[in-house]
């Protein structure tokens, strides 16, 4: 039984064209990510918005700078999403409108810079985003923008692979193990957001396996009958009762959603819950022993939006948009046929935040 978290578990969409290889991080300014807001601020409330371009810093590090040296509580903070430290990255926070004035401090943060600020009526939360645009140098490229660009055009038509990555699962991929134990022993050592955090590593493990066994069965770009699938274009999710929904998933309108096991989620039927069975016996687990996780539905594949592929001196540059929740190294392994995740730091991340 194997429950280390490992990239080449995982086969690629694109397995038949060939990659360009290289190199991603090299540099911070390589990676750089932009979050989409899902809406603006008003210009009126009691909330401050603010925009911030950052370099070298987590975002918990702007964070605790907010909280101990502008001095607003960590629980009147905002955010919408965690950003790695090595990239060029611009996102949102939100803090109460009575700090302002003690907004000039930024100006101590090396690494930060302000670009806007703006009122609102409430406060930024968890998962306030429509995703995130990427600008991405490869550097040292074995291969070209033809190459490149064959890999991104089939990822549009079917969508990219919606698989979790190493950022989810600790250093060495060996969270999900410990994950399992908490599981089947339901005790163990740690806070209880470590224990959520190691359990959700595990739920993301059995998502991932549960993306290739769909593959293996030809099922990756299809809905049967019991699947709970969800509306690309509204987010909404339904149960599939009519054979003719296969039709719909075919033109990336809606895709079939596996399950982060839990206490409460919309549950499968028929054949695809068979599949799901399938993952689950492969370790010796049932849906109950998940019962201390609330659980939920994550879709198989998610659109891929306003890409292209630039040669530069430097090497390739890949922009690109993904939804929140998607992370770009799903995308970079098809590209460059090696395990760009490599290069990124494992570390915890909060469930409902989206990866890069």
């Amino acid at each position: 039984m194997d429950l280390v978290f490992r990239p080449e578990r995982y086969p690629f969409l694109t397995g038949d064209l060939p990659g360009v290889g290289g190199e991603i991080r090299v540099e911070p300014e390589d990676f750089q990510v932009e979050e989409v807001p899902a809406y603006l601020p008003k210009g009126e409330g009691e909330h401050l918005y603010l925009l911030l371009e950052k370099e070298g810093r987590t975002t918990r590090e702007v964070l605790e700078f907010l909280r101990d040296e502008v001095g607003v509580p960590e629980k009147e903070i905002g955010v919408a999403g965690l950003k790695d430290k090595r990239a060029k990255t611009r996102q949102w926070f939100s803090i109460p409108r009575k700090y302002e004035d003690a907004l000039c401090l930024l100006e101590n943060l090396q690494g930060v810079r302000l670009l806007a600020a703006d009122l609102h009526t409430n406060k930024l939360r968890t998962g306030h985003l429509k995703g995130n645009r990427f600008h991405i140098l490869i550097r040292r490229p074995k291969g070209g923008v033809a190459e490149a660009e064959a890999v991104l055009k089939r990822l549009a038509e079917k969508g990219v692979p919606n698989y979790y990555g190493p950022q989810r699962f600790g250093l060495g991929g060996l969270n999900p193990v410990r994950g399992y134990k908490l599981v089947k022993e339901g005790k163990g050592r740690g806070s209880p957001w470590l224990k959520r955090f190691l359990i959700g590593s595990l739920q993301s493990l059995l998502f991932n396996d549960w993306v290739a066994l769909r593959m293996a069965l030809g099922l990756y770009d299809r809905v049967v009958p019991g699947d709970w699938a969800k509306k690309h274009a509204t987010g909404g999710e339904f149960l599939v009762e009519d054979p003719t929904e296969a039709e719909r998933a075919l033109r990336l309108e809606i895709s079939a959603t596996g399950p982060l096991f839990g206490k409460k989620y919309p549950e499968a039927q028929g054949e695809a819950r068979a599949i799901e069975d399938e993952v689950l016996a492969r370790y010796g687990l049932k849906r109950e022993e998940f019962r201390a996780r609330r659980g939920a539905r994550r879709p198989i594949r998610v659109p891929l939006a306003e890409w292209k592929v630039e040669e530069a001196p430097e090497g390739l540059w890949l922009s690109f948009f993904l939804p929140k929740g998607s992370y770009a190294t799903s995308l970079l392994r098809e590209v460059m046929k090696v395990e760009a995740l490599d290069h990124l730091e494992a570390k915890p991340a909060p469930e409902d935040a989206e990866g890069l």
